[in-house]
């Protein structure tokens, strides 16, 4: 299994090998299915109205909404084992045919204790890759593993605010916007600092595929 790193700047990069960025949660990993999961265990359900958690967290009995405090708890206990949720549709098989193609590193928000479980997670889906565990927006990461690589490089996220550090600190850097879960696909604009809002990881594969061949 790949180890964790918490700064970019310690991640083994091949110099000169094109290279894949990329997000876990709901671009890898179906976090907000498996979250729903866990929250129906305990007696509660996701009811996603918005890209958020706090304030879409609702009680079975009742239908009441849970407060921030409870949703972070609930949160909290769910994210300290994290190594069972299930891949994004054509993730897996995807990741596993751009290998021969480019080297791939995983960027996550999680907590360095948080981050063994994501890459167990990972492994057993086949998708062995250095990860690292970060906090706030990915821009600087991104930044330090493009530099390092000196190649074409492709960042994939969920999340408009990482595109937007992104483009601000790795302009060179491909942008894909993608979220994975159908749910949540129509509550998120497209990003206007990503090349690309991709609806599968066919569209990911094609764009990054013919910005190689370029």
């Amino acid at each position: 299994m790949s180890d964790f790193h918490t700064d970019a700047a310690t991640v083994p990069i091949r110099p000169g090998r094109p290279l894949l960025i990329v997000d876990a949660d709901e671009v890898l990993l179906a976090f907000a299915r498996g979250f729903d999961v866990f929250l129906q265990r305990n007696g509660c359900y996701l009811d996603l109205v918005s890209y958020r958690l706090h304030g879409n967290v609702r009680r079975r009995d009742g239908d009441e909404p849970l407060i921030n405090i409870e949703v972070t708890a609930l949160l909290d206990e769910f994210r300290a084992e994290l190594d069972w949720l299930e891949p994004i549709d054509g993730a897996c098989e995807i990741v596993a045919g751009l290998r021969e193609a480019l080297d791939i590193v995983v960027v996550s928000n999680v907590t360095p204790e948080q981050a063994p479980a994501r890459l167990r997670n990972l492994a057993a889906l086949g998708i062995v890759a250095p990860l690292v565990a970060n906090s706030g927006p990915k821009g600087p990461a991104v930044k330090t593993l493009a530099a390092r690589g000196g190649a074409a490089a492709f960042f994939v996220d969920d999340v408009p605010m990482h595109h937007a550090s992104v483009a601000e600190l790795a302009p060179h850097v491909f942008r894909i916007h993608f979220v994975g879960d159908e749910r949540l696909k129509p509550l998120m604009p497209p990003s206007p600092h990503a090349h690309l809002k991709a609806d599968h990881w066919n569209d990911i594969d094609t764009f990054i595929r013919a910005r190689l061949e370029r």
